[in-house]
């Protein structure tokens, strides 16, 4: 597959709004969900999680 690049002008490009005026709500989120999950992969690197739970217990006072 050959590598193609377009050079234009800020706000003349509407094919990135058409594509994501296309998606439903749904869909929009889901596509933004593996859009933070790359960058949040590229800046911090493979994350594990939470190494450990916690458990908040509210105790009475007395």
């Amino acid at each position: 597959m050959e590598k193609v690049v377009r050079i234009v002008k800020k706000g003349e490009d509407s094919s990135n709004i058409d594509y994501w005026r296309s998606l439903s709500g749904a869909e929009r989120l889901t596509e933004l969900e593996r859009i933070r999950q790359q960058v949040i992969k590229q800046h911090y690197g493979d994350t594990s999680g939470l190494q450990r739970v916690y458990r908040v217990v509210k105790r009475e006072r007395g």
